[in-house]
């Protein structure tokens, strides 16, 4: 039985923390070291390190960052302050992932509650990111194993925008069940979306899948539906960066057109995520928050110009996916199905 190879999106090298720099591939593979917490924030809101599992990691270390430089005798509690203050500062880099959020107020919340000094209150930040990221990783694999029993006897598979190992610091959400089942011997063809406009499934998806040996075609958001009727898949499944009390989802946009496609055709529509990323909070999707990005994004590919200058743009980073329309939700925790009221309620407890 092989082993898929995650891909290091975030790590910490005893000394300094790096990332690959998602914005450079297929190209170039570039570490960048992060110095301190303006630096992590330009990184998660430039989508040099994205995905909501990874930025939640990435936001961990930038917690510990933010105090690194504080010398040892300063007092414990301008310490605290300054850890509250960098905690906030980061949690504003991206709106709609509750990763986020959730990761820096896990670990600012450990290292708040370890007694002693500066020293102490840093020490204690350091290890926090480093038991998250380790934890993380542990949960990629238990969605992979929940998620590929669902996968079984399929030839092929859909996904939408990129949430695999290079969105986590493990084997991923939506992919995990696909680099598992190929671990088995199980191995499924991906139908990779493009992912207007920034392309995360063309540049990213296509390139994980490449570099683990699982055969990949990558096809415009347009051709979703050909590619259903056509029979050549045998179920959708994406990830996810928030998922509402009743089971309403945030992802990639693109991804509620791609579940109304699902619906049409008759094929399984699974979403992969962590238990992070329920947020019981959120009543419902029309109370998650939706990240607008700037609209070069769209208007623009590699510097070139797409559209008349001075148009205008929509250019919302998220949709989301009503309830109705998911089959599934995996977790590290299990498989959960409609309704999910209860049943998310019952993997957070």
């Amino acid at each position: 039985m092989r082993t898929i190879d995650a891909v290091d999106t975030v790590s910490f090298d005893g000394t300094e923390v790096t990332m690959l720099d998602q914005t450079r591939l297929p190209g170039e593979r570039v570490r960048l070291t992060i110095q301190d917490t303006a630096q992590m924030h330009e990184a998660i809101r430039t989508l040099r390190v994205r995905g909501a599992p990874a930025i939640g990691v990435a936001a961990a270390f930038g917690l510990w960052l933010g105090v690194r430089a504080l010398p040892d005798d300063t007092p414990r509690a301008e310490a605290e302050t300054q850890l509250r203050r960098e905690q906030a500062y980061l949690a504003g880099a991206r709106p709609t992932a509750v990763n986020l959020t959730w990761a820096l107020e896990r670990c600012a919340a450990e290292a708040l509650q370890t007694p002693g000094s500066t020293a102490d209150l840093k020490r204690a930040a350091l290890e926090a990111a480093i038991r998250l990221r380790s934890d993380e990783e542990a949960t990629t694999r238990r969605i992979g194993e929940h998620g590929a029993a669902l996968l079984a006897g399929l030839q092929g598979v859909l996904t939408h925008c990129n949430a695999g190992s290079a969105a986590t610091v493990g084997l991923g959400t939506a992919l995990a069940p696909i680099y598992v089942a190929a671990e088995r011997g199980h191995v499924l063809h991906v139908f990779a979306d493009e992912t207007r406009p920034l392309l995360q499934g063309a540049r990213i998806t296509a390139w994980e899948l490449q570099e683990a040996g699982v055969p990949v075609t990558v096809i415009t958001d347009s051709m979703a539906a050909v590619v259903m009727r056509q029979g050549k898949v045998g179920a959708v499944i994406v990830g996810c960066d928030r998922v509402a009390a009743n089971g309403d989802v945030a992802n990639k946009i693109g991804t509620y057109g791609v579940a109304l496609l699902a619906r049409a055709h008759g094929l399984p529509f699974y979403v992969a995520g962590p238990t992070s990323t329920i947020d019981l909070a959120t009543p419902d999707g029309d109370h998650i928050e939706i990240e607008q990005r700037a609209a070069q994004e769209v208007t623009h590919h590699g510097g070139v110009a797409m559209a008349p200058a001075g148009v205008d743009v929509f250019n919302p980073a998220f949709d989301v996916t009503p309830a109705e329309l998911v089959t599934a939700l995996i977790t590290e925790r299990g498989v959960i199905y409609p309704p999910y009221t209860q049943g998310l309620r019952d993997v957070k407890a």
